[in-house]
């Protein structure tokens, strides 16, 4: 059996703890064995899994992969903390800030011999797949993307247009590089409100 640790137990790490407890028949992840979560809030324990310190994690010869699922901003050190103690790291979407951050965390993993996967997860969905699919030969003359969601914490989950990355690649992967032509952005602290406004441009204008 394959050792892991969930980090964060936000709504993706929720999914991971229960997707860890009742693997499906014959996947791979009947192979892993989940030893706990960590998390900085007190829980005790979550689906019969046992909140554990980060430390012990860390430390643990037993657990030999983490799946981090915390806000944005925490990813690079998080990812950092468990290849230099020797586990291989599952990270969702987005693994940084920087594309800088993310090449030498990429590095770090080649030279301490362990895997370091990314998993968007959006890009998995029959829905997703379904989009693909429609737009597949076709050429992109004029579309919009339009996503709603609660205000995010700017500490925490990052600039908006990094809070909103994951559904930015549904684009690139559709149609190929994008370059930002204008972009705005609309706060209005006293409703809690904030609106970004982005105009891209594909290779063929």
């Amino acid at each position: 059996m394959f050792g892991t640790v969930v980090v964060g137990v936000g709504i993706a790490g929720l999914a991971r703890i229960r997707d860890l407890m009742n693997p499906m028949p014959s996947s791979p992840s009947e192979h892993l064995k989940l030893f706990g979560f960590v998390s900085r809030r007190s829980f005790g324990n979550i689906n019969e899994a046992k909140q554990i310190s980060l430390e012990d994690a860390l430390r643990s010869k037993e657990i030999h992969a983490a799946f981090i699922s915390t806000e944005n901003r925490s990813h690079e050190e998080t990812i950092r903390m468990f290849l230099e103690a020797g586990k291989h790291v599952l990270v969702e979407y987005p693994m940084a800030l920087s594309a800088k951050a993310a090449h030498e965390l990429w590095e770090m993993a080649e030279q301490k011999g362990r895997v370091l996967h990314v998993e968007h997860i959006e890009l998995l969905t029959e829905e997703y797949k379904q989009l693909k699919k429609e737009v597949a030969g076709k050429d992109l003359v004029k579309g919009t993307l339009h996503f709603t969601g609660h205000t995010l914490d700017e500490n925490k989950a990052g600039f908006p247009a990094f809070s909103g990355i994951a559904r930015l690649t549904w684009l690139i992967d559709l149609f190929g590089d994008l370059t930002v032509t204008s972009a705005t952005r609309v706060k209005q602290e006293d409703k809690n409100y904030s609106r970004m406004t982005v105009h891209f441009q594909t290779a063929n204008k």
